[in-house]
């Protein structure tokens, strides 16, 4: 039987048109989706966060060069290696600080648990970079902690092996840890609130003691959280540049600085970034895969707060000590040393140079911090108006470039920003005769706001979202059955109920902006400091006391969203008890 040759085609086209209708239904396709102004400005949005990775990767396949292959036969292991350590070993001592203090302070009453609970969140506020030429200071030759001991029996070779160990790989992880444990400890506490204290109960009934109700119950109730907490430490430690730079390891993050500043060489700096790049996404990629679909509901039908151990005794000063040393250690020492060299150099810091870079700081982080929030509030609102699979994809995809280290985006963005500076000037060479215009977009404040967008978009996200999900649908489907526009909607009905919630994101995304260091050293404009690069500039030149003050302002204004995180904390869990004792 003959048959047609379009016939013959017919059946594997029907297959194809039939594979990408149900492609589109998965992904909530419809025909009016991309009509949405809101739709479309969020592809915008989301495709400008993708340009930085997307130029990376792809600029891992152009060509090599010289100082690539010297790099990669010779460097790149030791980045590797020097990384991975890194990673493993601030990962493994966060957890060992991290869980036992919140174990103690969620289960248990001791003198002082109160404000130890709050107070164990304060190192967060110290960029890690402060905290390394802060200690190296402290134990330099000259410094007190070597001049006191030299005064007592301690043999001056000894003395000397305290700051040769600590300005080391070592060293660097320990600066790491003091400084990342938080994360660990903030979800790891809240994870044990909420486990109802019928299941500890119950074990302990069973004969368990209390570590081994917490090794074998609530641990592995807690292990979502925990491992988010761990990805996030990570993340942290890829992204370091200051603290490695200043106590001599090579990572990645040195690397792409050496390839890119000393070297001259943007390929061999893209294709160092690409493998950063890659290693982080397989993190991302493992966590997920670990994590699965493992969720914990404490039973809210059955849920009652766990009941508190109290601990007498040694026990007691045990746990005093156990969540003191990381607060004494992480918080209290270098911010007493910092505000002694303050003291020390008051008259010569208090200059008009001091207050430029204070106005520079505040006016870069408050601009990068409105123009975070309004890109996450239009993501959050588009999903709302199209609750669409591609588009919730969408706004998970915008949420990467947190996970992608600073250094990394920066040399993402200077490669377009590059090409397009080329093509302008090109255009107005040609069109109106005009040469030598220098750069119009590299090295400008535009750009470096931009990067900002780009890193801390997920941090105004999460909590824009979470805004939104505590407002009732009802209102926004009222207001448009009334006939306002969404635009109204969100102006007139949302936002108002929205004040807090974004004023908390702008917050953080403030904060992190003034902290901010191995972005802000590749894009920042010519001659144009932070309180963070000045910092930086100056103790790595040995003027470690004149770095004191800027550095001291960086973590008084990341103490605000400190302090707002445990008043948050304070008052969900003081809900979680009320709740459990509404259900008994």
């Amino acid at each position: 039987m003959a048959v047609s040759r379009n016939a013959a085609h017919e059946v594997p086209l029907g297959r194809a048109l039939r594979l990408v209708q149900r492609v589109r239904e998965r992904a909530g396709w419809r025909p009016g989706l991309l009509s949405s102004p809101w739709t479309r400005a969020m592809g915008v949005v989301v495709g400008l966060v993708l340009l930085a990775p997307l130029v990376i990767l792809g600029g891992a396949f152009s060509g090599g060069s010289e100082t690539w292959d010297h790099l990669a036969t010779h460097l790149l292991g030791t980045y590797l290696s020097n990384s991975t350590l890194l990673v493993v070993g601030v990962g493994g001592a966060t957890l060992l600080i991290g869980l036992p203090t919140a174990w103690l302070v969620a289960t248990c009453t001791f003198p002082g648990h109160r404000v130890l609970a709050w107070a164990l969140v304060l190192p967060l506020a110290i960029p890690t970079y402060i905290m390394a030429f802060t200690y190296a200071e402290l134990l330099a030759h000259a410094g007190p902690v070597q001049l006191f001991l030299q005064r007592g029996p301690v043999a001056p070779e000894t003395t000397a092996l305290l700051r040769t160990g600590l300005m080391s790989l070592p060293g660097a992880g320990l600066m790491m840890t003091l400084v990342l444990y938080p994360y660990v400890y903030l979800i790891s506490r809240t994870s044990f609130q909420k486990q109802s204290g019928g299941i500890l109960e119950s074990a302990r009934m069973l004969g368990k003691g209390p570590w081994m109700t917490f090794f074998r119950v609530a641990l592995p109730l807690a292990r979502p959280g925990v491992v988010a907490g761990l990805t996030l430490v990570t993340m942290e430690v890829l992204n370091e540049y200051g603290a490695v730079k200043y106590f001599g390891v090579s990572t990645f993050t040195t690397g792409i600085f050496r390839a890119w500043f000393s070297l001259g060489d943007g390929p061999a700096a893209i294709r160092l970034s690409a493998a950063l790049l890659l290693l982080v996404l397989l993190l991302i990629l493992l966590e997920r895969r670990q994590r699965g679909r493992a969720r914990f509901d404490p039973g809210s039908s059955r849920y009652r707060p766990p009941a508190r151990v109290p601990l007498h005794g040694w026990k007691a000063a045990a746990a005093v000590f156990v969540c003191s040393l990381p607060v004494v250690l992480g918080f209290v020492i270098p911010v007493l040393q910092l505000g002694a060299w303050t003291f020390q150099v008051r008259q010569e810091a208090l200059d008009p140079r001091f207050v430029r870079l204070v106005l520079h700081s505040f006016s870069l982080a408050s601009a990068a911090a409105l123009a975070t929030v309004v890109a996450a509030l239009l993501i959050v609102y588009a999903v709302r108006l199209s609750p669409t699979p591609l588009l919730r994809f969408g706004a998970r995809v915008s949420s990467l470039g947190y996970s992608i280290p600073g250094a990394v985006i920066a040399v993402g963005l200077l490669i377009p920003f590059l090409w397009l500076d080329r093509q302008l000037l090109g255009v107005g060479s040609a069109l109106f005769g005009v040469s030598g215009m220098g750069l119009l977009l590299t090295g400008t404040v535009g750009a470096l706001l931009f990067a900002y967008v780009v890193r801390f978009l997920a941090v105004a996200i999460n909590p824009v979202d979470s805004g939104f999900e505590r407002i009732c649908g009802k209102l926004d489907e009222t207001s448009r059955s009334l006939g306002a526009s969404p635009l109204r909607t969100l102006l007139r009905v949302d936002l108002p109920l929205l004040r807090g919630t974004m004023a908390a994101a702008a917050l953080l995304v403030f904060v992190d902006v003034m902290k901010e260091l191995p972005l802000t050293l590749i894009l920042r404009p010519f001659d144009f400091d932070t309180l963070a690069t000045r910092a930086f500039q100056l103790a790595s030149d040995e003027q470690v006391a004149r770095s004191a003050l800027p550095a001291l302002l960086i973590i008084m204004v990341g103490l605000l969203p400190v302090i707002l995180l445990s008043r948050l904390i304070a008052r969900e869990s003081t809900r979680e008890s009320a709740r459990g004792s509404s259900i008994r």
